[in-house]
């Protein structure tokens, strides 16, 4: 019985088992595994033999559940992917998926929308922040781990998906029917010259996620206000939840200098530093304010921790997501694959994002209801001016810049007295 499982334990050991057995440790090392595989081989030996129903236990189904479970308990991000998952989380880096529009966390234990993601379904269906997804096409969400809950939201383009959901503030249970649709995001959004009566230009603009052209988007409406008179910039990275960390990296390198370390990863393999390049052009210089939420997360914490740390911005908001750590992906020889946290993002200072988040400079937050509003303006894709009376944390950053850009003014020498000259 234990032949045909010694080749399925390959993809588990062979690595591991051929350093110990070179270095001579494989029997009396207390931490390798052989021991421990020999256990778990024995267990799926007598599952194989004795469990009821035959059809759940060959012993590629048995490794696959095992593996699930091991990278399930290290935590919410490592996972393992068989080889269709992995197939398509190489398709998703094009920023193309069928999906509903709905990124998720744990939150004590159930699904829970971290946000909805604009102009998608989950969008355009009215669901919010902190909605709590219970079933699933019926099925109950209760023991689903991250990815099985992302897998069973994502799929085929068309197809339909019932969420059961639960509001918190409510307490009201709902069923919402989606299709699924791809999903193409456009990263730069809003960007524009803001109302003000004391005639000062503040600019805005609002980076949804961090794709392979945001850098080169940012940087082409960054210019477009410039040539409009922009004196400064609020950048607004609420309810971004992240995405490539070498566009993150490029958006900090419009604001500071070429060269500039603005995060650096740790852990048990080799570190790395991430610094600034000229590849978008020059650096802009004007005072910089950039929101964020609980919802800012990955991608939008090494910005907003790069730009703290270097005294280049104000952090204005709340408290970040915190989800700071490096997947590698590893793939395994029958096209299956490991996604594992090996590192940490690190911020300039040295500051650990993951599980902490990056703290504003100056608190401000909205209410549950200004939150829902924030969002349902967003589902309006008709350009219109923002809504600052009803957003008190872009009201406090346009407070914070207008402050920066009067005092600025006034200590600038007269034209018509320079100064250092003497009349």
């Amino acid at each position: 019985m234990l032949k045909p499982f010694a080749a399925a334990l390959l993809v588990l050991t062979a690595g591991s088992l051929l350093a110990q057995e070179e270095s001579g440790k494989a029997q009396s090392d207390p931490e390798s595994p052989y021991d421990n595989v020999q256990v778990l081989a024995r267990a799926m030996q007598l599952i194989r033999q004795d469990y009821v129903n035959d059809k759940k236990v060959s012993y590629r189904d048995l490794t696959y559940s095992a593996l699930r479970g091991m990278l399930a308990t290290l935590d919410p991000h490592s996972q393992f992917m068989e080889p269709t998952d992995f197939q398509d989380m190489q398709e998703d880096t094009r920023s193309e998926f069928g999906g509903l529009g709905v990124v998720v966390t744990m939150e004590d234990g159930v699904l829970t929308v971290v946000n909805p993601m604009e102009d998608t379904p989950g969008s355009e269906a009215g669901i919010k922040p902190h909605d709590r997804i219970l079933r699933i096409n019926g099925n109950s969400t209760e023991n689903l781990t991250i990815s099985q809950a992302v897998d069973k939201l994502r799929g085929e383009v068309g197809e339909k998906v019932t969420l059961t959901i639960q509001r918190p503030s409510t307490k009201e249970i709902k069923d919402y029917v989606l299709t699924r649709v791809t999903i193409k995001v456009r990263s730069v959004k809003d960007a524009q010259i803001l109302p003000d009566d004391n005639g000062l230009k503040i600019g805005y603009a609002r980076i949804t996620q961090f794709n392979e052209p945001t850098a080169s988007e940012l940087a082409k409406s960054l210019d477009r206000l410039e040539k409009e008179g922009m004196q400064a910039l609020i950048l607004d990275l609420r309810y971004n939840p992240g995405g490539l960390l070498s566009s993150a990296v490029d958006v900090c390198g419009l604001f500071v200098p070429h060269g500039t370390k603005v995060v650096s990863t740790e852990g048990r393999t080799p570190g790395r530093e991430y610094r600034t390049t000229a590849r978008f052009g020059k650096q802009r210089t004007y005072p910089v304010v950039v929101l964020a939420n609980f919802a800012s997360a990955s991608g939008s914490e090494v910005v907003a921790g790069a730009l703290k740390d270097l005294n280049r911005a104000v952090i204005v908001g709340e408290t970040t997501f915190g989800k700071g750590s490096v997947q590698s992906v590893i793939s395994l020889p029958d096209g299956s694959a490991l996604r594992l946290t090996t590192q940490k993002y690190y911020t300039p200072s040295k500051q650990v994002i993951h599980e902490v988040g990056v703290s504003p400079n100056v608190r401000a937050t909205l209410t549950q209801q200004q939150e829902y509003a924030l969002l349902e303006s967003r589902r309006n894709t008709d350009p219109k001016p923002l809504s600052i009376t009803d957003d008190p944390q872009l009201s406090r950053a346009i407070d914070i810049l207008r402050g920066t850009l009067i005092f600025t003014e006034r200590r600038q020498p007269s034209k018509a007295q320079p100064a250092g000259r003497k009349s």
